[in-house]
């Protein structure tokens, strides 16, 4: 019996059938970065932290403005006024600012203007300390694991010693050094002292990386060792090095807090989060308004970027096997 073309009728049935075509599988075919893509989009809790990181830094660069750029808010949050009602919020759920949302502070300045200049500071501060500390991290994890011997022991004496001296010890005298030149020099000298951690994961992956199959074949063929690292190895670590950027960027947020608390991290006329609840710790009895706000924007930030570190990794380890996909 004739076997029916794809489409037409089957003469046993006597009716007409489809084809059945390709799979969905079959149909669409991803590549690695609409994967990782896809991966990230599916993360709930990344892609709600996304959103919330996001209009958070839209509201502290936009309301103020940054730099010569204005902003929408009429208030300047370096001049001082009388203090209405005690300064007390005039924030009304859900959609009434009043004249001061966040209060005024004791010199009657609008404390929103404030912890909007803070975010601001706290934000550039958290991300370059986050990026530079990745970069160093993985440059000096990377070297040391591939090319082993002088260059691992140089390289991992020099992590040894900075790890053995306390962190926040290590930051109050570099942020103390720093500190008068301004926001960038200071965020620059907290990234120089807190790559370490990475340092370490990254050589760990990198040892075991470079004993791998794929690595001999690209010697073999005569590929050179930078070329090997680069396109070979450290896609490879990408999720280690995407957790620890995040971490890094999070725990930056809470080590200018600590610093600026103690007094050697973001001075005056600067203002950061945390040099605010420095300022105003003794006013969370009486006027703890002053206290909360800049607490509840640094616990904002700290979370959301941690949630969307957990989402990146999921989005870019190479070894995660999803059915979903």
């Amino acid at each position: 019996m004739p076997t029916p073309a794809a489409g037409g009728i089957d003469p046993v049935a006597g009716h007409m059938h489809d084809d059945p075509g390709p799979s969905k599988t079959e149909q669409k075919s991803y590549s690695q970065g609409q994967l990782v893509v896809r991966r990230f989009l599916r993360h709930k809790g990344a892609m709600i932290s996304l959103v919330i990181l996001v209009l958070i830094t839209l509201l502290a660069f936009t309301s103020i403005g940054f730099g010569p750029v204005p902003g929408w808010w009429d208030k300047d949050y370096t001049k001082a006024a009388n203090v209405i009602d005690g300064g007390r919020p005039t924030f009304a759920f859900p959609f009434s600012l009043g004249e001061h949302p966040f209060g005024q502070d004791s010199t009657g300045k609008d404390y929103f203007a404030l912890v909007m200049k803070g975010t601001q500071v706290s934000l550039i501060i958290a991300f370059t300390v986050g990026i530079l500390s990745t970069v160093i991290g993985t440059v000096v994890g990377g070297l040391a694991g591939y090319f082993r011997g002088w260059v691992e022991a140089i390289l991992m004496r020099l992590t040894d010693l900075l790890i053995v001296i306390p962190l926040l010890v290590l930051a109050a005298v570099l942020g103390q050094i720093a500190s008068g030149l301004g926001i960038i020099p200071l965020a620059v000298m907290l990234g120089l002292v807190t790559w370490t951690g990475l340092a370490r994961l990254v050589r760990g992956e990198v040892l075991s990386l470079r004993e791998r199959e794929f690595v001999a074949s690209a010697r073999a063929i005569g590929t050179g060792s930078p070329r090997i690292i680069v396109k070979h190895i450290l896609p490879n670590t990408i999720g280690v090095i995407i957790v620890s950027a995040t971490l890094a960027t999070a725990s930056a947020i809470l080590l200018e807090t600590a610093l600026s608390f103690l007094g050697f991290g973001v001075r005056p006329p600067d203002v950061s989060l945390g040099l605010l609840i420095s300022d105003y710790q003794n006013a969370f009895t009486n006027r703890p308004w002053l206290f909360w706000f800049p607490g509840l924007f640094i616990l904002a930030i700290a979370l959301t970027v941690n949630f969307i570190g957990d989402g990146l990794r999921d989005a870019f380890d190479p070894r995660q096997n999803r059915n979903k996909d």
